[in-house]
């Protein structure tokens, strides 16, 4: 089935569908350094997720279905300003607070600080799975404390996570491996697979996918290629390795203006239904759930 983003719940079927994978877009690329693009990822990889071209069962056997056991809350209406954090921390809280995970598309990775903000208020001590090129641990970027090479850096200083492991990185400054010393984070680089997937936290566990994490050879669709990277299956094979519960994910940094003939958004497509089974066989530990 083709989807361009437009199909939403209304109220009645929302309220019947605690329990769900909520998949949100935010398609905003104002704090990308390079070039601009992401914006547009969140109807490409919803296009990909639903095409015909596709397969709705991810490859545990669950068979993502909309309306069922996936919401698709849209995507939330950003104006590429300051005002947009606050505004995603919103849009985030009111799924969880639906007893809803949620799975967000961006969009470039600034989007993650406000979602983890919200995550947080829901779980505490949330440990963090990091797929990137880079750390993204950058005090401020070209003047720009949000920029999309900061996003750690600020979740670290307010979030109240209780870890951060990084996989895949191979662009590491000084500048971010003292921020990394200074919070205990544990980095591992594409050669340390075994050793990242020993470190797998258990707990509440939010996973984030820079799709440059992987390598352009797969994933050429990104604004900053870095080759000798992670491959797909390195990415699905730890995620399903995660021994604690993903209460949340996203996808970020797809770049549709460089992809090559939709590869990189079949990847995201591919990362993000992943994703949401692992959420939903996940499932019965939400906020809400554990209340009933």
């Amino acid at each position: 089935m083709q989807h361009d983003g437009s199909l939403k719940v209304d109220a009645a079927q929302a309220t019947s569908l605690a329990g769900a994978v909520a998949l949100v877009g935010f398609p905003t690329d104002s704090n990308s350094s390079y070039r601009r693009g992401p914006a547009k990822a969140p109807a490409a990889i919803r296009s990909a997720m639903w095409s015909e071209a596709g397969n709705p069962y991810a490859e545990s056997g669950i068979r993502l279905r909309l309306s069922e056991n996936v919401v698709d809350a849209g995507d939330a209406a950003l104006r590429e300003d300051e005002t947009d954090r606050s505004t995603i921390e919103a849009f985030v809280s009111e799924q969880l607070e639906a007893g809803r995970r949620v799975l967000s598309l961006g969009g470039d990775h600034s989007i993650t600080y406000p979602i983890v903000r919200a995550f947080a208020h829901s779980y505490p001590k949330l440990n963090i799975v990091h797929f990137d090129a880079h750390p993204d641990l950058y005090s401020t970027f070209g003047g720009n404390r949000f920029s999309h090479a900061c996003p750690f850096a600020r979740i670290l200083e307010s979030a109240g996570v209780g870890s951060l492991l990084q996989i895949g990185i191979r662009t590491m400054t000084p500048a971010q491996r003292e921020t990394a010393d200074r919070y205990g984070v544990r980095v591992f680089g594409p050669d340390e697979i075994e050793a990242a997937r020993r470190a797998l936290p258990g707990g509440d566990v939010y996973v984030t996918l820079d799709l440059d994490g992987i390598d352009p050879a797969y994933a050429p669709g990104v604004s900053h290629r870095e080759p000798g990277g992670l491959t797909v299956r390195d990415v699905l094979r730890l995620v399903a390795a995660i021994p604690g519960s993903v209460v949340g994910a996203d996808v970020v940094e797809l770049n549709p203006d460089c992809d090559v003939d939709g590869l990189t958004a079949g990847v995201a497509a591919k990362c993000a239904r992943e994703f949401a089974a692992r959420m939903l066989s996940d499932g019965t530990n939400t906020p809400a759930a554990r209340t009933r």
